[in-house]
């Protein structure tokens, strides 16, 4: 069999494949991953095989493992956590009059898969004859559902189509599922080799149980089937439960014409104190809750449920019908990452592969969280809620590390630090900066005084006192803070990093505002008068160097001394760098691995002139190579800020687009929860120029030449409202809630039900910077993409 593969198809509200790919899959399963931020399916096809790499996750879950040092330091954690895959409920198999439904063998007239993004759902319709000839037809949909977050449910559909046949069906519940890691450490491997301890199984009727233990992080598992047959008279079924496979066989013959039909719920539970038997309850109880709302009703549940969410976060992109597809599939997992996670985090790969342990980073802070606060509000609240269960790790960590406050992880599960690597690690304290801006961003933009009293004071005033203990005033008055790492990973262990300055700055503010609206707490907490004033004096004396003969501002104090990188001389196919130049090659040139300074441009423009943001971009842009997936998003707010429109458009396409197109060839490992919300923050705070600093919403909309019109929603405080973009104007209007107060441009505006439109004024981007030799963003031309994208 060799089916006609035509890759992704494009359509506003859907990611659809054609054909069968068997060295796609594994990208094409991150891709189709269904999750409600709570439990994590890849696409992988019901039947199990083929197959790429299977998954099933839950929201941290995970394994220890011992972390490798060729030489032990003082401060080193001494523990990694890596994601496990948890029993697989996805499994349904079928046989054919006794021959396996197997898409490797026989013939696929057709077979169709395809992600809906207003439904929730991942469906699929094959038409497949056996070797021996037999033809039948099987759909298949399945969804996580986002209301009942303990629940997947999966509807699977066989009909003959050339006589009456017989057909099996085998629903399975899979523990120590047989997988491949791609990880080089035998550490990790040996952790996740058969990582679950059988507890618990039974078997009753339709429905099986199995509990399970981790080995060495003690956390248990539940996971629970239960299932409803429609089907032709002559029925049998039979079940099988052992420690790690419960089975539900049916065979039933049906008539052409007939269906055989199985609906499949599964319930998952997790914990690491509750019991088996509480456990055992809470799957019980989950299975309850699917069959009494049913097929039916978990489809309109997940249908009323991402209408609310449309309605307040979708993006219209006239003129790139990719890019509208790819902005609307980035939102779509975004939600799927945060939406039911519920004090816990949100990783780096979402629930959508094992990429990064399935370890979270600031990406979350930094990224994703704006794009959840001004959508679904709630899911950036518990996120945030979870980053403060894990303050007496972050504690603790500061302590070991001679500091007060709290330190935040570089990379975490249960919020302990997981990173080996000291200088990346450890020493990138701008973590807990971006932690409280992300912190105070949510605050201005609900007004969430509970959270606030509840959480973020807590958060920030620990976070302020780490800023305090790792800084000083030097003989000059001026706050430094010495020795460490900022967002760019080609420089490492730096003074007075311009991006963690800063963001420093704002924490120091953010705090002293916080303990001063809620002083109790301050005060139960130990922060005195005294304390907010050397707050305020840090911050007001913050050091934040700057290269008066280059008119720039150095990443780091020094950088611009640094001898400029060879790109001229480096080979195409040696990127990305640090695969094959040593580090301490990288650390002492002017290479930039990601925005560093630019994200500074972005989230603390509050702090440089339009003027001074040109220069620095122009400088940046030629010595940033883009190694990682983070930078384009960046960049491209950046360059839409200084008037170059169409380069920013370039870069939109390249965040939007990096997990579609595999730009960086490690898709089959997850998708890029960041990339994917430096899309939205392309047009919204790119082309769409929204700023929140200091709690005032303010826009500077303008369109780049290959786009028609951009529209984006958004909710502020309760009220929701539309911006929309054309080449010359700006119309914004309220759709829900109270008027909203911002800036267009710099004039003040009142936004309320009856449209405002504002003309937009022109800006000189001066000179077009240019990217380090083969590194500029791939230009984006909508009309050779509306040629390729034609029905053939």
């Amino acid at each position: 069999m060799n089916p006609i593969t035509r890759g992704y198809e494009c359509a506003p509200w859907e990611l659809r494949w054609r054909g069968l790919a068997v060295d796609q899959l594994q990208r094409t399963e991150s891709t189709f991953a269904l999750s409600n931020g709570h439990i994590g399916l890849r696409g992988t096809l019901e039947e199990g095989e083929p197959r790429g790499l299977p998954g099933t996750y839950l929201n941290g879950f995970y394994e220890e493992h011992e972390l490798p040092y060729a030489e032990a330091g003082y401060g080193y954690p001494e523990a990694g956590q890596t994601i496990v895959n948890v029993t697989d409920g996805k499994i349904i198999r079928l046989l054919v009059e006794d021959e396996p439904f197997d898409m490797r063998y026989g013939t696929a007239t057709s077979h169709e898969r395809v992600l809906d993004f207003r439904s929730g759902t991942l469906s699929r319709e094959t038409e497949w004859s056996s070797p021996t000839g037999r033809h039948v037809r099987v759909r298949t949909q399945r969804l996580v559902s986002f209301t009942q977050r303990a629940v997947v449910a999966i509807r699977y559909e066989v009909q003959p189509l050339d006589g009456k046949m017989q057909l099996v069906l085998q629903s399975d519940l899979l523990a120590n599922e047989p997988i491949e890691f791609d990880s080089k450490d035998p550490r990790v491997a040996a952790a996740l080799q058969s990582p679950l301890e059988s507890e618990f199984f039974m078997a009753d009727d339709y429905r099986a149980v199995l509990v399970h233990q981790t080995r060495r992080s003690g956390l248990r598992l539940a996971a629970a089937m239960d299932h409803q047959i429609e089907s032709p008279d002559g029925l049998r079924t039979d079940m099988i439960v052992e420690e790690d496979l419960a089975r539900l066989t049916v065979a039933v013959d049906v008539p052409q014409g007939g269906v055989l039909r199985l609906t499949k719920y599964v319930g998952y539970g997790w914990s690491a104190q509750r019991s088996v038997p509480a456990l055992r309850a809470q799957v019980h109880a989950a299975l309850a809750g699917a069959l009494q709302t049913g097929w039916d009703g978990l489809l309109a549940e997940q249908r009323a449920f991402l209408d609310d969410f449309w309605e307040t976060a979708d993006v219209e992109i006239d003129g790139d019908p990719e890019l509208q597809q790819a902005t609307r599939f980035a939102l779509f997992h975004i939600l799927q990452a945060g939406a039911r996670g519920e004090s816990r985090a949100i990783p780096g790969k979402g629930l959508t592969g094992p990429g990064y342990d399935g370890h979270a980073f600031w990406d979350t802070e930094s990224f994703v969280l704006p794009v959840l606060t001004y959508s679904v509000p709630e899911a950036a609240r518990d996120a945030l809620r979870w980053r403060h269960s894990t303050l007496p790790k972050a504690r603790e960590r500061a302590r070991t590390l001679g500091l007060r406050g709290a330190a935040f992880p570089w990379r975490s599960i249960n919020g302990a630090e997981c990173s080996a690597y000291w200088p990346a690690g450890t020493a990138a304290f701008h973590v807990s900066a971006d932690i409280a801006d992300a912190v105070a961003r949510y605050y201005w933009a609900t007004n969430d005084a509970e959270f606030e009293r509840q959480c973020g004071t807590e958060l920030l005033l620990e976070t302020a006192r780490l800023w305090m203990s790792l800084g000083h005033f030097d003989r000059h008055g001026r706050f430094r803070i010495d020795g460490v790492t900022g967002p760019d990973e080609y420089s490492a262990v730096a003074d007075n990093n311009v991006y963690t300055n800063l963001m420093a700055q704002r924490n120091l503010r953010e705090a002293a505002a916080a303990c001063e609206r809620v002083p109790d707490v301050a005060s139960l907490f130990g922060v005195d008068e005294s304390e907010l004033g050397t707050w305020r004096q840090a911050a007001e004396s913050m050091y934040v160097p700057y290269n008066e003969e280059l008119g720039v501002h150095p990443q780091s104090e020094g950088f611009t001394e640094h001898v400029d990188w060879d790109f001229a001389g480096t080979p195409r196919e040696n990127y990305p760098l640090l695969l094959h130049y040593p580090y301490f090659d990288l650390y002492r040139k002017q290479v930039v691995k990601q925005a560093d300074l630019v994200l500074a441009l972005h989230l603390r423009g509050d702090a440089f002139t339009l003027q001074e943001k040109q220069r620095n971009f122009a400088y940046y842009e030629a010595r940033t190579v883009r190694d990682s997936s983070l930078s384009a998003g960046t960049q491209s707010v950046i360059a839409a800020e200084v008037g170059h429109l169409d380069l920013a458009y370039d870069y939109l396409g390249e965040a939007a687009l990096t997990d579609l197109h595999d730009v960086h060839n490690n898709v089959r490992n997850g998708l890029h929860m960041a990339s994917l919300a430096g899309a939205w923050m392309s047009v919204v705070a790119g082309f769409g120029g929204m700023r929140d600093h200091d709690g005032k919403l303010t826009f500077a909309p303008r369109l780049p030449s290959a786009l028609d019109r951009i529209q984006f929603r958004m909710c502020f405080r309760e009220s929701r409202f539309a911006v929309e973009i054309h080449r010359e104007s700006a119309t914004y209007r309220l759709l829900a809630g109270k008027p909203v107060e911002i800036r267009h441009h710099g004039e003040p505006l009142s936004v309320r039900e009856r449209p405002v439109t504002l003309p937009i004024p022109a800006i000189d981007p001066g000179p077009v910077p240019r990217q380090p030799s083969g590194r500029a963003p791939a230009h984006r031309d909508p009309e050779r993409v509306r040629r390729n994208l034609a029905p053939r």
